[in-house]
């Protein structure tokens, strides 16, 4: 690293070295302020409905787009169950009916379209259907309608609401807690680590401001895209967006701070100290920043649409993570110079930084950097045998899927309620399969679901029947009324008539998927056009959707990020190292996962989107500290050769990427205090690979293994060719 012993007085005009700083500043709190509000407005613009995010194409998808044809409302259904230990009474199920019919002139949010109180074979329970017009309040009005109906119920009675919109209010409720528990517990855990790493007070208020002003104006431009319709929200893609930029806006935060104080030991100056700092983290902070950026973009080539949102949400995220780093927190810390590290402030040294040649002569990152310099192969040797054990953990992990009432970790009262429906009635009431078939076709179409095991009953939608719906047996539609009173005509669309089957077991179950693709393969062989979709039908299409999207993203973000780290490094050897050591990592995460997630959480499943999450997050940002790493190494062996290089890269640079490490671990470690099981695997996936990926690969690995190789991992660039010292 070159010193400067004598440095120029600045050229630039005191006035504009006042103004550009306090500018940036001002415009930054102007974004933040206007952002702040935003917090609090993200459901406004967001949505956790499932089919939402099917393509176009899948077939839940065309079945969902096509129900209003049939029905004039679009109300989720609730399933409300009432049971009891003894057989209801006349009297206690009147009392029920009686509170049911009062529903929708007690809460605003409830049509007035609700079925009978249907009693249980056993006469232990009974249900009712109750749809849920306010879309937008799902959460308040089945909490408002538990509430009614619990006052109503007769004394020893219990009530479940559960069904769509059961499951629907769950999910909203778990998410709630993003704007201020998530970014409370992601902000904490940073400011005590930053505490730590500076032993300051002033550095982690002047870094944290950067994260939060990064994310605050992130989450304005991503909310105005998502109004006008560019990009889609759900709570999960937040609570993601949150935990990414304040992990990657403090990592750069870290990069600039670790350079601009090297710079105030070099430089009299502030000023000068400044830009030579930006200088010098600027290309790994936009080579990080890219290279996550790039890696999120992929997923841009989704069938899913909640996984193709993500990439533009975090990718915006990104951008104004790096902006922060580079403009506002230089802004910052240039306002208060050497004061900005009190009680440790960088003194002018520069003859002092030109005896140390440059690094520090003691600490553990020099005593690591002579362990690797005498035991560099055992070590690098080792440590992949050990990473590769880990590894033989992934063909535990079973990501093909998870029931829908699995999705919210702890206690669920819908999750409840489907349980005691399961006991009384038909487990799959309430989210039945939806089926359109031409209305010539409607008796056959019937016959092939009723022969089916896992159907327990088939009714036509039709605007004749009292409930809105007909049963539909092998004689046909049954009438109402007295005998001889003719059948209900079915609602008629496009030539079309919409047939709903109730499961014999819970919509989310295995066996319910069973016999909704085994009902999709009869169907298409015997009918032309039909379309199958509902609840199960949605389940299954998003996994098989999440399963391809896998398949084909992972090996196109593992070829965009090698592409990016040969342009950055000049090289074509050592990206390959770098890739094939992140990939090692991330394997070895994901089987420590699911040794975890099986053994000791005994999680149900995991999603098929779980493994392309933890891919992208961990392949992208466990490249930084590699990049981190390298590009210093490079500048270093650029004057000192390259095995000089690799030792002299990793004591300069050790201390700021560990930090930078513990602080991404323990905002995505965050994520596990949102309810979900999917942000509860991704938080320990990603929060163990990236200490796996600090401690491990990057401090132990990758040197170890770059300094066996000496100067030819710099193939075939003129650095290999031209390389000193015998390095």
């Amino acid at each position: 690293m070159s010193t400067q012993l004598n440095p120029t007085k600045p050229r630039v005009p005191k006035w504009l070295r006042v103004l550009l700083p306090a500018m940036l500043i001002l415009v930054w709190f102007a974004g933040a302020g206007i952002g702040g509000p935003y917090f609090g407005k993200v459901s406004e613009v967001s949505s956790n409905d499932q089919t939402a995010y099917l393509p176009a194409s899948a077939e839940a998808t065309q079945v969902q787009q096509r129900l209003s044809d049939f029905r004039d409302s679009e109300a989720i259904p609730a399933v409300v169950v009432f049971t009891s230990e003894q057989q209801l009474t006349k009297s206690e199920l009147s009392s029920l009916g009686d509170a049911l019919s009062a529903l929708p002139e007690e809460i605003a949010g409830v049509s007035d379209e609700l079925s009978p109180l249907l009693p249980s074979d056993d006469g232990k329970a009974a249900q009712a259907f109750v749809p849920i017009s306010d879309t937008e309040n799902v959460k308040s009005t089945v909490a408002d309608l538990g509430a009614q109906l619990r006052d109503a119920a007769p004394q020893g009675v219990t009530v479940y609401v559960t069904g769509p919109a059961g499951f629907t209010a769950d999910l909203v409720k778990a998410f709630s807690g993003i704007d201020g528990l998530l970014l409370g517990v992601a902000l904490l855990a940073v400011f005590l680590i930053l505490i730590v790493v500076y032993r300051s007070l002033l550095l982690p208020v002047a870094v944290l401001s950067t994260s939060l002003f990064a994310l605050t104006v992130a989450l304005l431009v991503n909310w105005w895209l998502a109004k006008w319709g560019l990009i889609m929200l759900s709570g999960q893609t937040q609570g993601i967006l949150f935990i990414l930029v304040i992990g990657a806006a403090t990592d750069y935060s870290l990069l600039y701070v670790a350079r601009y104080r090297e710079q105030l030991r070099l430089h009299a100056d502030k000023w000068s100290a400044t830009f030579a700092a930006i200088k010098g983290s600027f290309e790994p902070i936009l080579a990080s920043g890219g290279t996550v950026i790039a890696g999120l973009l992929c997923l841009l080539l989704s069938d899913l649409k909640s996984n193709s949102a993500l990439g533009p949400v975090a990718s915006v995220g990104i951008v104004f993570a790096m902006l922060a780093a580079l403009t506002l927190l230089p802004a910052i810390l240039y306002a208060f110079g050497r004061a900005a590290f009190w009680p440790r402030r960088p003194v002018y040294e520069p003859e002092v930084v030109a005896a140390e040649h440059g690094i520090a002569t003691r600490g553990i990152w020099v005593k690591l950097s002579r362990w690797i310099k005498t035991k560099h192969r055992p070590i690098w040797i080792v440590t992949a045998l050990l990473l590769i054990v880990g590894a033989a953990g992934v063909t535990q992990l079973n990501a093909v899927g998870v029931a829908q009432s699995d999705l919210v970790l702890g206690t669920s009262e819908a999750r409840d309620g489907q349980v005691a429906l399961g006991e009384h009635f038909a487990a799959g009431s309430g989210s039945p399969v939806s089926v359109i078939v031409a209305k010539g076709e409607l008796q056959q179409a019937a016959d092939i679901l009723l022969a089916n095991p896992g159907i327990d009953s088939v009714s036509v939608v039709s605007a004749d029947a009292v409930s809105g719906s007909a049963p539909v047996t092998a004689e046909g539609i049954s009438a109402f009324g007295p005998p001889g009173a003719p059948a209900p005509e079915p609602t008629v669309a496009g030539g079309d008539v919409l047939l709903q089957a109730t499961l014999t077991d819970a919509a989310d179950s295995e066996r319910a998927e069973r016999a909704v693709r085994e009902l999709r393969t009869a169907l298409h062989s015997e009918l032309t056009g039909a379309l199958v979709g509902g609840t199960t039908a949605t389940a299954i299409d998003t996994n098989d959707a999440s399963i391809h999207d896998r398949n084909l993203i992972i090996p196109i973000v593992l070829v965009v990020i090698l592409v990016i780290l040969m342009l950055l490094l000049r090289s074509i050897l050592a990206p390959i190292l770098l890739i094939l050591t992140t990939v090692l990592s991330f394997g070895t995460a994901l089987g420590v996962a699911a040794v975890v997630f099986n053994g000791i959480f005994q999680f149900p499943g995991a999603d098929p989107a779980v493994p392309l999450y933890g891919f992208v997050f961990l392949v992208a940002l466990g490249i930084d500290y590699n990049i981190f790493l390298m590009t210093r190494v490079r500048e270093e062996s650029l004057e000192h050769g390259t095995r000089d290089g690799i030792l002299r890269g990793l004591t300069i640079t050790g201390g700021v990427i560990t930090s930078a490490g513990m602080v991404l671990a323990a905002t995505f470690a965050a994520l596990a205090v949102i309810p979900i099981l999917f942000l509860a695997q991704i938080s320990f996936i990603v929060a163990f690979g990236v200490l796996l990926d600090t401690f491990i690969v990057r401090s132990l690995l990758v040197p170890a293994l770059a300094y066996d190789l000496g100067r030819i991992i710099w193939w075939p660039s003129k650095l290999w060719r031209v390389g000193r010292h015998g390095g």
